[in-house]
Order: C-alpha cells, then structure tokens, then sequence
C-alpha cells in the first residue's frame, strides 16, 4: 500500500549531507514492508538484517566499530553479497534488540557517510530513553512513522484521483458532492477501520468488518504482551492500567488526564514513567495544556496537565468495544445520530490530533481557568493558529471566537463535517475546512 513516508525517504537519499537515518513508530504500522519497498523503488540492492529474527548479528559488533570490518562480515559473510556504497540499502530492523549496533551508527556516519543505512524499531523510541545506550547523538537524522493517515486510507479505497483533484481546488470554494459524498462515507469507515496497514488492507479487499475487529483485538492483545516482554518489570502493571484507562478518561467532558482515575491510592508520581514509556513507543499522544499561547510555544506548555490519546483511532474504538457498525450503519453526515453518544467528541479530537501530528505539526490545547477551552492550537512560521473541532456540521463555538477575539490571531480553523468555507472574527479569517481534509491544513496557512 502506498504510503506518504516514502517521500520523505527519497529526500533523505538524494540529501548529499544526509546521516544514517533512525525510524521509530509503533509496532505493526508498517516501517518494515515501507522500507523494504523503498529499498526496492530506488535502489539496486537491498541488504536487509533483523536483530530480533537474528540474534547472532548482534556478535559482529562485538568486537570494534570498525565500518569496513562490519559491512565486510554483513555483506560478503552473512549475506554473500557485497554491499556497495550508492547501490545497496542496509536496513538495521529492530535495532533496539543490539545496542552496540545503535552505537555504531557513529561511526557509519563518521567514516561511512555515502552509504545508505537506515535503522529501525517497534520499541525504539523506548530503547533510546535507556541510559545505558550509547546513543549517537547528532550523527543520525531521525523519522516517525505512523500508522496510515485518512488520505493513505484513501488511497488504500482507489480513491487516489480525488486526492489529487482536492488539491487542485481553488483555497476557498466549497467541494463539490463528487468529492463530499465519497468522503464522509470513507470518514466513517475510517473511524471504524483506522490506519493500521493490516486492518486496511483487510478491509480495502473484503470489506469484512468481522475481519477487521478480529486484526484489532489481535494487535491490541500484542501491544500488551510487549508491556510484560519489554518493559521494566516494576512498571509492567502501571503501563496496563493507564492503557486500559484511556478510553474511560476521554468520554468524560473533562477529558484532562487523572493519574487517580487510573487506579486508586495512586498518584503521578507512582505512574508517570509508565505514561512515558507508552509515549515512547509509540502508542499514545500526549497533548500537553497551553494558558499563554505566546511564541515559541512550545516554552509555555504545562508538561503537567495533559490529555492522553490512542495512536490509532480505529484501536480507540476497539479498545472501548464500540460496535463498528454504529459507526458504518448511519447515513448522516455528522456522528451527531451515530450511536456512539458523548463519545464522539473523543473520537473526532483523537482523529484531529493524529492528522495534525502527521502533517509535523506539534498541538497543544489552550484553557482559560473554567470559563473556555480550545481543543488545538499550533505554531507554524511564527504564527499561532486555533483549531475548533466538532463532530458535527454546527461550527458555533464560543471558546474559539473568544481565543481568536483576544489573542488577535491572524487565522484560525473550525474542523466540522462543514464544507470549505471562510469567514472573519473581528480580525481572524476563519476557515471552515471538513474533518475529512485535515491533512490539506498546511495549504491553508
């Protein structure tokens, strides 16, 4: 399946000061199969190793970080077959499981650079905090791989040519019921399917949604046996009870994360590492509160009140066991009559957050005491911009007309089942863009 990264990948190859290059993501999102197709699109070889299927691998960096001794025993040993600078791709896959392998990206980049070596890891961005890991820093550029966005599951659907034409728009017109229909329709069954590559895949050929909570409930089931596999063993059960208690915090009003509401007696203190070791593999967002929206932003977020969202929407929904088929079944274009209740409102910010994390932008949310609250706001050139988003087409939100009235922003968004549409607050040009082109944000800053 075709996926947006590999652009990126390219780039990164054709960067003649480019580094080795590490690639964290959460387990099952597809950093394995993209880079091999990478490997296969745009080089003449590939040289593929897996620490994890391979332990043995790991005793060729035992000896010394000797780059030509290295590719020597990888290539024409393990391997028979050289690898060449310019024509072979080396893939370290789960690199994590060889710490010394990580170390010696050092030295690739110091005396190696013109060889392409990407590195790789389901629980990478957890093995990189471990201070016992001498990690090289400033000798690699580093990537996030993320599960499928709603414009990759559109792809996966056959529906790449309104992709294009979407972009093809003119900024400010309504769309068209070519595209309208299309969308909310395959909005839904994205909410319900989400953008792990398996269940897409899964569900782009049969259409089966049987099959598809089935590919969920086995990923979910995978992700918690990594918790008693890979991490600290004093953390095991904290890591379960904050993953469990996710879904029950994000269908309060108050969606502010509670370290109590997770288990009682326990406080932040006693389960803060367990949230992180979530966030570092890859699993939750943490969406961290901003009261002085200022530039730079990210000095005046409040590290300490957060809300905490699936990576995944569509694990969202399994793992708060709402039926697919409220979400498949109705044939209104808002999830107002869906079924799903006050969990709506989860459902469209956890799918909201993801989008704009895969368009690189970092999101915060912005309080003011008890009186308003913004659901997004985000730093792009210098300039803040509020995001509203709402499940339905009703875009009236008095939290967003009071931010933009008194911060004086340039320009903010409403994110609705609304279609394009622009219209000013005192001085804000607001824009109305539908949830279902949320990855089109950055053609509208």
């Amino acid at each position: 399946m075709k996926r947006s990264i590999i652009d990126k990948l390219r780039l990164w190859k054709e960067n003649k000061s480019r580094k080795p290059l590490v690639m964290t993501g959460l387990r099952q999102c597809g950093k394995t199969y993209t880079l091999k197709q990478f490997g296969a699109d745009f080089f003449e070889d590939t040289a593929y190793f897996n620490f994890e299927e391979n332990p043995s691998l790991c005793s060729i960096f035992d000896q010394d970080f000797n780059i030509e001794r290295i590719l020597d025993e990888l290539g024409n040993i393990f391997r028979q077959k050289e690898i060449i600078c310019g024509k072979t791709l080396v893939i370290f896959d789960e690199i994590q499981s060889c710490p010394k392998a990580i170390t010696s990206l050092k030295y690739f980049c110091e005396n190696k650079r013109e060889l392409h070596v990407i590195a790789a890891g389901s629980l990478l961005g957890v093995a990189l905090k471990n201070k016992d890991i001498s990690f090289p820093v400033g000798k690699v550029d580093r990537l996030q791989m993320f599960p499928m966005s709603f414009k990759e599951f559109l792809w996966a659907e056959g529906f790449e040519s309104l992709c294009n034409g979407t972009e093809k728009y003119a900024d400010e017109n309504p769309l068209s019921a070519l595209y309208t229909s299309t969308f909310e329709k395959e909005l839904r069954y994205y909410f319900a399917v989400g953008g792990m590559p398996e269940a897409v895949l899964s569900w782009s050929k049969n259409h089966n949604i049987s099959e598809v909570v089935q590919i969920q409930n086995t990923i979910l089931q995978d992700y918690e046996s990594d918790f008693s596999k890979h991490a600290p063993i004093t953390d095991v059960a904290k890591i379960g009870w904050i993953w469990d208690s996710i879904p029950a915090q994000l269908a309060k009003d108050n969606k502010k994360f509670i370290f109590s509401h997770v288990k009682a007696r326990k406080r932040s203190a006693d389960l803060e590492d367990a949230l992180m070791w979530l966030v570092g593999a890859g699993l939750v967002y943490k969406l961290n509160l901003v009261t002085n929206p200022q530039s730079p932003i990210s000095a005046y977020a409040d590290n300490s009140y957060f809300k905490v969202y699936f990576a995944d929407t569509g694990l969202l929904r399994a793992k708060a066991k709402i039926a697919p088929e409220l979400l498949l079944e109705s044939n209104e274009s808002s999830l107002g009559n869906s079924g799903v209740g006050t969990f709506k409102g989860a459902f469209v910010e956890n799918y909201c957050l993801s989008e704009l994390i895969k368009n690189d932008i970092e999101p915060y949310f912005w309080t003011s005491g008890n009186t308003a609250e913004l659901d997004f706001l985000f730093e792009y050139s210098g300039e803040i911009y509020p995001v509203e988003a709402k499940a339905e087409s009703n875009t009236r939100a008095k939290s967003y007309n009071l931010f933009c009235t008194r911060y004086k922003s340039k320009k903010g968004f409403r994110i609705s089942m609304k279609n394009i549409g622009v219209n000013m607050i005192e001085n804000t040009k607001s824009i109305s863009l539908p949830l279902y082109l949320l990855w089109l944000i950055k053609k509208y800053l």
